[in-house]
C-alpha cells in the first residue's frame, strides 16, 4: 500500500492513562469474536484501541492494525489492505498467498491467537465492504478476534454476536474519564494538581470528554487562575471543543494561526505542499515546530522521504470552520493552489478532489476532460461516480463528453437501471459529437443486456457494430464484447466466437475489456462442457482486474468474480467459493446483473444448507426474491422460488416442493429461458426441477421418457453441460425403477467425463439420490484396482466424499410406503421428535443446538438415542426409517 501508516498504530498527543475498566472488560472477553469501541468523536477511541492492542500483545496475541479511510469503500482496495494486515499477523502460509481474496481464508484457520484492529470504521459506507467484514467476523476461529473503533454502530451482525456472548461493547460511558482519571491525565501532561473542588468542576464541565480535557490541558498552562478559566467553560460536546480551540488558537502567534488555518484544507501535510499554500512561511520549519509542540500534528508514516503529517480530525474541522468564517475569499485560492501542486507532481486524483472541494467545477471538469477517459479504461468507476455526483448538474451539462463518462460510472456502481435513467436524462443520445456517439453506441445495447432485455439489445447492438470503428476504441471493444454475450445468449455461438476473436484484437490496454472478453468466452466453454478451460479463463479474468492497482475503484469485476466463484463451486472447492462470494455477491447485488445475482445467491444458499444452516439458506433465497421484486426482474423472483423448491426436495418435503414449484412456474419467464441461453439457467430451470420432483416423489418412468425425448435435441445443440445434468437425472430415474445396471452405465459415462474435466457439483448436488448409482460404478473399480483407471477411481471416490458421510451408508433411494412403527421401537420423546424433524430438514448439530437452545453435546445425545430406538446406523438412515414409520413427512 502507498501509506504504511494505515498499518501502524497512530501516534497520540494525549498522555496515556491506563484504563482499568477497559482492561477488565477485555480480560473477561476470552470468547469474544468482536470487541467494539464505539463513541462520538473525541472520546479517545483510538487511545483505547492502543491500550487493548498493548494488552493483547503482552498476552502473546499476534496483532495487525488498519486505520480505515474513505478509499477503503472499494472491495478490492480493502481486500488489499486486509491481505497486508494478514501478512503482518504472520499467519502460516500468508507470504505464499498471491490473491487478496484468498488472504481472507487465512483469518479462518485455527492456530495461534490473533487480533485484527480496524480503527475509524465509520468511514466505511459500502455495503459490500461491511458485508465482507461481517463474514470475516462470523468465520473467525476460536483464537481470532476483531477489534473495531467506530463513531457509529457498524452493521456487522451485532445482535447475533451479542446473543452468542461473542461481543464486548465499550461505549462512551466506559470511555469517559472519571474524576480520578482526569487528575491522572493532567498529571501526566505535566500540569500542577488542581484543588479537589476545581477538579470536580472541570470533570463536571467536560463530562469526562477526552478531547475537551486535552484542549483544556493545552490552555491551562497559560492561565494563572485555573479555577477562573475552568469556571468560564460552558456547554458540552462541540461547544466546548470550539471554545477551547478558539482560546488555544487565539494565543498562537499570527504566523502559526495563518499556517494552521490555510493548511487545514489538506488531508496530508508535507513541506512542499504546504509551501504552495503559505509561500511566505518556512513550512518545513513550521511543521517541525508544530510537531515538537505536540499540540496539533499527528505524524504519518509514508513511503515518501518527506515527513508527512495530518491534523486531528476535530481540530482540522474547527480550523476549516474558522477559515471559512474569517477568510472565505481564500478558500478557492487555497484549494486551487493545492490542486496546482498536485497537478505539478502528476497526481490528478487529489488535484480533482481539491478543485471540486474549492468549488472550481470548471477546472475540475477540465481535469476530467484530460484524465476521465483513462480512468474509465482503468475501471475507476467509483471514483468517477463520486466526482460527478459532487458537480452541479448545470455545470456538467456544459460538458457532454463527461456526461457520457458519468453514465459508465453509474452503470458499474449503481446498476443498469440508474445508468439507463441517467443516459435518458442527459440528452447525449442525440449528440452529433463523434466521441459521444461512440460511447452511446456501446452504452445502449450494454444497458439493455444488463437489464435482461437481450431481444432489444440485439438489433441496436448489431446496428452499432456496423458503425465501427468509432472515435473511442475502448467503447468499440465494449460493444464487441457486449454483442458476443448477447449473441451467445440468443444461441448464435459461432457469431459470438467471431466477435470475441475480434475483441481480443482491439482491447489494447483496457483491463475492463480483458476481463469482459475472457469471462464471456468462459461462459461459452461452460456450455460446451469445457470446464477446465472455462475455469482458467475466469481466473485470468479475475486476475486482470485484481492485479491492476488502478482497477481498485470499481464494482465491475463482479462480472468475473461471480463466474470464478461458480467455477470453484463446481470443482467442489467450497471454501474458496465462499471466500469469493464474500467479496463478489454484494457487488453483484449492487450492480444488479440478473444472472450473476441468481448464481451468487443460489451458491450461497446451497453452501449454507450444506453446512446445516437451513435458516440462513432460506433467508438468502428470500433476499434474492425480494431483490427481484424491488428491481422488477421476474426471472430473479421465479428462480428464487425454484431454488427454494429444490431445498424442500432435499429435505424430502414432496408436498412443499410441489407447491413451491407451482409458485415458481411463471410461464413468460420459463418460455424465454427455454428460448435463450442464459448463463444462470443452463441446469437451473423449471423443466429440470419438475423432472427431479417426478423422480423423487412421482412417476420416475414418465420422467425417464421425457429425458430420453429431450436429450437428442440438447446434444445436437452442443449444450454439453445440460446434457450431462439430464443424464444424471436419467441415472437417478433408472435407479428408482430398480434398473441398476442401466443406471450404473449412464452414471459411469458421466463420471468418466467428470474425471477428465474436473466438474463435481453437477453430480453431487443431487446428494444421496446419486449415491447408489455411484457406488455401483465404484464397486468393480475397487474390486480390481490394478485394472482400473486410477484417475477415474480417485475421482469417483471424491464425488462420493462430496455427498457426505451419511450418503456413503445410505440405503438406495426407494419410495417406501409408510408402515406402522414396529412394536419393538421405543417411542421417541418430544425433544427427540423435535431433533428428528430438524435433522430431516437438513440442520447441522450446531444449528439444531442454537434453534433448540441446548448444547451441542445434548443434541448428540438425542441423536444417539434416536438411532438406538429406530435401529439406524447413521443420520440418513434414521430419517429414512422415520419416514417409513410415518413419524415425519
Amino acid at each position: 500500500m502507498a501509506q504504511s501508516s494505515k498499518f501502524n498504530l497512530p501516534g497520540t498527543n494525549a498522555a496515556l492513562v491506563r484504563r482499568a475498566a477497559i482492561a477488565e472488560r477485555v480480560e473477561r472477553a476470552a470468547a469474544a469474536k468482536l470487541i467494539l469501541v464505539r463513541a462520538p468523536a473525541g472520546f479517545g477511541k483510538t487511545t483505547a484501541l492502543r491500550q487493548i492492542h498493548e494488552q493483547l500483545s503482552a498476552a502473546g496475541v499476534a496483532t495487525a492494525w488498519i486505520t480505515v479511510d474513505a478509499a477503503d469503500n472499494d472491495v478490492p482496495r480493502f481486500l488489499s489492505c486486509l491481505a497486508e494486515a494478514v501478512a503482518r499477523l504472520q499467519i502460516e502460509d500468508a507470504a505464499a498467498t498471491s490473491a487478496d481474496a484468498e488472504a481472507v481464508a487465512l483469518l479462518e484457520r485455527e492456530g495461534p491467537p490473533f487480533a485484527l484492529f480496524l480503527d475509524e470504521f465509520e468511514t466505511l459506507q459500502s455495503a459490500a465492504v461491511i458485508g465482507l467484514v461481517r463474514e470475516v467476523i462470523e468465520r473467525l476461529p476460536r483464537n481470532g478476534r476483531v477489534v473495531i473503533g467506530s463513531r457509529s454502530l457498524p452493521d456487522v451482525g451485532l445482535g447475533r454476536l451479542r446473543v452468542r456472548g461473542q461481543l464486548v461493547e465499550i461505549g462512551a460511558d466506559v470511555l469517559r474519564f472519571s474524576a480520578a482519571e482526569t487528575a491522572e491525565f493532567l498529571r501526566l501532561r505535566g500540569l500542577p494538581a488542581l484543588p479537589p473542588d476545581t477538579l470536580e468542576l472541570l470533570h463536571a464541565r467536560t463530562e469526562g470528554w477526552i478531547a475537551a480535557l486535552l484542549l483544556v490541558s493545552m490552555a491551562l498552562g497559560s492561565h494563572e487562575a485555573a479555577a477562573d478559566f475552568i469556571q468560564r467553560l460552558s456547554g458540552s460536546g462541540g461547544a466546548i471543543a470550539e471554545y477551547l480551540a478558539e482560546d488555544v488558537l487565539g494565543r498562537q502567534p499570527p504566523e502559526v494561526r495563518e499556517f494552521l488555518q490555510r493548511t487545514s484544507i489538506l488531508r496530508q501535510l508535507n513541506a512542499p505542499l504546504c509551501q504552495a499554500l503559505v509561500p511566505r512561511t518556512d513550512c518545513a520549519a513550521m511543521l517541525e515546530r508544530l510537531h515538537a509542540s505536540s499540540l496539533f500534528l499527528l505524524p504519518l508514516e509514508t513511503e515518501s522521504a518527506e515527513p508527512n503529517y495530518r491534523y486531528h480530525a476535530l481540530f482540522a474541522n474547527f480550523l476549516r470552520t474558522q477559515l471559512a468564517r474569517e477568510h472565505p475569499e481564500d478558500l478557492l485560492r487555497l484549494h486551487l493552489s493545492a490542486c496546482a501542486w498536485y497537478e505539478s507532481v502528476g497526481r490528478p486524483v487529489p488535484a480533482i478532489d481539491h478543485a471540486i472541494e474549492g468549488g472550481d467545477y470548471p477546472h475540475a471538469l477540465s481535469l476530467l476532460e484530460q484524465h476521465g477517459q483513462r480512468f474509465v479504461e482503468q475501471g475507476r468507476m467509483r471514483l468517477l461516480a463520486r466526482w460527478f455526483a459532487a458537480i452541479p448538474p448545470e455545470q456538467l451539462k456544459q460538458h457532454p463528453r463527461m456526461q457520457a463518462l458519468y453514465v459508465w460510472a453509474v452503470l458499474f456502481t449503481q446498476g443498469a437501471s440508474e445508468g439507463m435513467a441517467l443516459l435518458a436524462a442527459s440528452g447525449i443520445e442525440s449528440s452529433e459529437d463523434p466521441t459521444i456517439r461512440a460511447h452511446v453506441n456501446a452504452l445502449q445495447p450494454l444497458l439493455l443486456a444488463m437489464l435482461d432485455r437481450y431481444d432489444e439489445a440485439n438489433p441496436i447492438g448489431r446496428a452499432g457494430l456496423a458503425r465501427l470503428p468509432t472515435a473511442v476504441p475502448f467503447a468499440d471493444t465494449v460493444l464487441i464484447n457486449c454483442m458476443a454475450h448477447v449473441t451467445s445468449v440468443l444461441g448464435e455461438k459461432r457469431e459470438a466466437q467471431r466477435l470475441l476473436d475480434a475483441a481480443r484484437q482491439t482491447q489494447s490496454s483496457s483491463v475492463f475489456n480483458r476481463m469482459y472478453t475472457e469471462s464471456t468466452e468462459g461462459l461459452l466453454d461452460i456450455e460446451r462442457g469445457r470446464f477446465r478451460q472455462a475455469t482458467a479463463r475466469f481466473r485470468i479474468a479475475v486476475d486482470a482486474t485484481t492485479r491492476e492497482a488502478d482497477y481498485s475503484h470499481t464494482g465491475g469485476n463482479a462480472w468475473a468474480g461471480v463466474l470464478y466463484a461458480a467455477a470453484m463451486y463446481e470443482a467442489n472447492e467450497l471454501e474458496a467459493c465462499d471466500r469469493l462470494l464474500n467479496v463478489y455477491l454484494p457487488l453483484a447485488r449492487e450492480v444488479g446483473l440478473p444472472d450473476h445475482m441468481i448464481s451468487s445467491y443460489a451458491m450461497r444458499s446451497r453452501l449454507l444448507f450444506w453446512r446445516g444452516d437451513v435458516d440462513g439458506a432460506l433467508r438468502t433465497l428470500t433476499e434474492l426474491e425480494t431483490l427481484g421484486n424491488l428491481r422488477k426482474l421476474p426471472r430473479v423472483v421465479a428462480t428464487a422460488k425454484l431454488e427454494r423448491a429444490r431445498m424442500l426436495m432435499r429435505q424430502g418435503n414432496a408436498y412443499g416442493a410441489k407447491e413451491e414449484l407451482d409458485r415458481a412456474d411463471d410461464k413468460a419467464v420459463w418460455e424465454r429461458v427455454a428460448r435463450q441461453r442464459l448463463p444462470a439457467h443452463d441446469v437451473l430451470d423449471i423443466g429440470i426441477a419438475r423432472l427431479r420432483w417426478e423422480i423423487l416423489f412421482g412417476d420416475a418412468a414418465e420422467a425417464l421418457r421425457r429425458i430420453d425425448a429431450d436429450l437428442p435435441a440438447i446434444d445436437a445443440e452442443a449444450r454439453v453441460r445440460r446434457s450431462r445434468k439430464l443424464r444424471v437425472l436419467k441415472s437417478m430415474a433408472l435407479w428408482k425403477l430398480k434398473q441398476v445396471d442401466a443406471s450404473a452405465d449412464v452414471m459411469r459415462d458421466i463420471l468418466l467425463e467428470g474425471s477428465r474435466e474436473g466438474f463435481l457439483r453437477l453430480i453431487a448436488d443431487d446428494g444421496v439420490h446419486v449415491a447408489g448409482p455411484i457406488q455401483a460404478v465404484l464397486a468393480p473399480l475397487k474390486a480390481a484396482p490394478e485394472k482400473s483407471d486410477p484417475i477415474l477411481l480417485e475421482y469417483v471416490q471424491r464425488v462420493l466424499e462430496a455427498l457426505g458421510p451419511d450418503a456413503l451408508a445410505a440405503e438406495p433411494a426407494q419410495a417406501a410406503a409408510a408402515t406402522d412403527v414396529p412394536w419393538q421401537v421405543e417411542p421417541l420423546t418430544q425433544k427427540e421428535m423435535q431433533v428428528l424433524k430438524l435433522l430431516a430438514e437438513g440442520y447441522s448439530n450446531s444449528a439444531m443446538s442454537e434453534k433448540l437452545f441446548v448444547s451441542d453435546s445434548t443434541v448428540r445425545t438425542h441423536l444417539r438415542n434416536i438411532n438406538m430406538k429406530l435401529g439406524a446406523q447413521n443420520r440418513t438412515q434414521a430419517v429414512s426409517l422415520a419416514r417409513r414409520y410415518g413419524l415425519i413427512r
